[in-house]
């Protein structure tokens, strides 16, 4: 049977400073999006190659900025983001 770990109750200052953090994590990670897709398809435009018919820039603008995002969340979700109840769901 698997059991469900129970975290440590944290007071409302510390819960703060994580979902600070994490919201810091998370513009910083749209910044390297932006920068991810600025460079993938305005970066690559001059390059004469084509995959499927399409030129780079296309595939890399698009698909390519689409696959980097996943990539992004899933490191926010398993190693930056931390899982806490942040209350509000009983009557206190």
């Amino acid at each position: 049977m698997l059991e469900k770990k129970i975290a440590p109750k944290i007071d409302d200052a510390q819960k703060f400073k994580i979902v600070r953090r994490e919201a810091i994590y998370t513009g910083i990670a749209l910044i390297a999006l932006i920068f991810f897709w600025l460079i993938a398809g305005f970066g690559t435009a001059s390059i004469d190659v084509k995959i499927f018919h399409l030129p780079l820039w296309a595939i890399l603008g698009t698909v390519g900025v689409w696959i980097f995002a996943i990539l992004i969340s899933f490191v926010l979700s398993k190693k930056l983001f931390k899982d806490m109840d942040l209350g509000g769901g009983d009557d206190e």
